[in-house]
């Protein structure tokens, strides 16, 4: 399964993609979530959560998604075939922090629509137990042809700034990491969507 990702990693990197199906990496993501709740490790959590945070450190480029199917049953989660992110849509995640031990940082969302680029800001609190990574978008800077079109703080986000790390992890938005490696990350988004990234090679 690591392998699926491995060469999803290669297809998006390359300029003759030749991606694997859909349904396949969704497979692999769920075998290598499954892994990792399961692992059993010698070494203290504490230290293996610290060093997680460590390896986010960095701009990802959001390669695979995949969405919650509609079923009757809406309390029970059925995941669709999920999606690659077209080469002409380009969304990076870049995580900063000045101090790894209390795993609080920074998060800067990149948007890249033809010509249009939005950039979104906001804390990030990184839970060392769990591998949660709480985040809130508080910031916005708006751009066409490089011409800023607007920057300033979104939905009342001074405040929410200000309260941020006061507020438990189901008062905020969240993604649980089951898989960092050097080349990509994948994680489930607290709606139950599974992400895949790769690391970046454009300073963003």
């Amino acid at each position: 399964m690591y392998q699926i990702l491995e060469q999803v990693f290669q297809s998006l990197r390359s300029t003759i993609t030749k991606f694997p199906k859909s349904e396949v990496v969704v497979e692999a993501l769920l075998q290598m979530e499954k892994i990792a709740k399961s692992k059993k490790s010698q070494l203290d959590k504490q230290d293996q959560s610290h060093d997680t945070f460590h390896k986010l450190i960095g701009t990802w480029q959001l390669g695979f998604i995949t969405y919650k199917r509609a079923t009757c049953k809406p309390e029970k989660l059925v995941l669709g075939t999920g999606i690659f992110i077209p080469p002409w849509v380009k969304i990076h995640l870049s995580y900063s922090t000045n101090n790894l031990a209390d795993g609080q940082g920074t998060v800067e969302n990149f948007v890249e629509l033809g010509l249009l680029k939005i950039v979104l800001k906001g804390p990030v609190q990184f839970y060392t137990k769990t591998n949660i990574l709480a985040f809130d978008f508080t910031h916005m800077d708006a751009y066409l042809s490089g011409w800023q079109l607007y920057t300033g703080y979104i939905r009342n986000g001074i405040e929410r700034e200000k309260y941020f790390y006061k507020k438990t992890i189901k008062e905020q938005a969240f993604f649980t990491y089951f898989l960092v490696e050097n080349n990509f990350i994948a994680a489930r988004g607290k709606g139950g969507g599974l992400a895949l990234w790769i690391k970046s090679i454009n300073n963003i």
